[in-house]
């Protein structure tokens, strides 16, 4: 099926407005950026890993474990931009955008996401995202998403979407985006080039210049047993699951 080769990139930077330094936060035994690197190349639909990053410690940290990294302006306010300039060389045909504080995601996930893109060739933007608890669509650092039948995106916004205020006795479902996103590179190279637009600003999510130029990102729904590291007590949550987790040992010594 594989027609395409995929690079997958993980923006890092050190100067976490909640976590400093969170890239090279230890979780057993390894800083939580390699445990991503690691875990993206189990992807067999991965060729590739690259780490995109402002900060020189992160570049000496990826390339002590043998990986590839590279840097990046450290002007960027958006992670799919530090993804785009550090891929301005790279020749693969699938970009995947992967974030740097996802510790514990599961390699699958990943295939997931880059099949529909060897599937069908007019897919240029596929965004996976999972079904949330009422309790954590409260919460503005996840990305709540809503969309529409065929799975494609309707809108984005750090606030609980739908509104449960006004649902009255209608059942809702809430999901957010996990910050794990696959683009044709050279539709990447059209991202970057569109203006920025007011909502991706007000909301802070990237996804929105997108939609805002009238461009369709298709969601790829799956069921989220990762966890995103955002704060020191999150750093601690990820230490206690690494301990049961079935991916570690294939990654752990190499």
């Amino acid at each position: 099926m594989k027609k395409y080769t995929t690079l997958a990139v993980v923006p890092a930077r050190m100067a976490s407005t909640r976590f400093p330094g969170k890239p090279l936060a230890m979780i057993a035994g390894l800083p939580m950026v390699e445990h991503v690197r690691r875990r993206v190349k189990l992807c067999p639909l991965v060729d590739d890993v690259l780490v995109a990053t402002c900060d020189r410690e992160i570049i000496e940290a990826t390339e002590s474990y043998g990986g590839r990294a590279i840097m990046t302006a450290s002007t960027h306010e958006r992670c799919t931009d530090r993804v785009a300039e550090a891929v301005e060389h790279e020749t693969a045909d699938i970009i995947v955008n992967v974030q740097g504080d996802e510790p514990l995601i599961d390699p699958g996930m990943l295939d997931a996401l880059i099949k529909p893109l060897l599937e069908n060739p007019e897919l240029l933007c596929a965004n996976l995202i999972a079904r949330i608890s009422n309790e954590e669509a409260e919460n503005p650092n996840l990305v709540k998403v809503t969309f529409d039948q065929q799975m494609h995106a309707l809108y984005f916004s750090r606030e609980p979407i739908p509104s449960r205020k006004k649902s009255g006795k209608l059942p809702v479902s809430h999901y957010n985006q996990l910050g794990i996103i696959a683009f044709r590179r050279e539709f990447l190279k059209v991202y970057t080039a569109l203006t920025p637009t007011p909502l991706e600003a007000i909301e802070s999510v990237d996804m929105l210049r997108l939609l805002e130029h009238g461009y369709r990102i298709k969601f790829v729904l799956v069921a989220n047993e990762g966890t995103s590291v955002d704060t020191p007590q999150d750093l601690e949550k990820a230490n206690e699951l690494m301990r049961k987790d079935p991916w570690l040992k294939q990654y752990q010594k190499a």
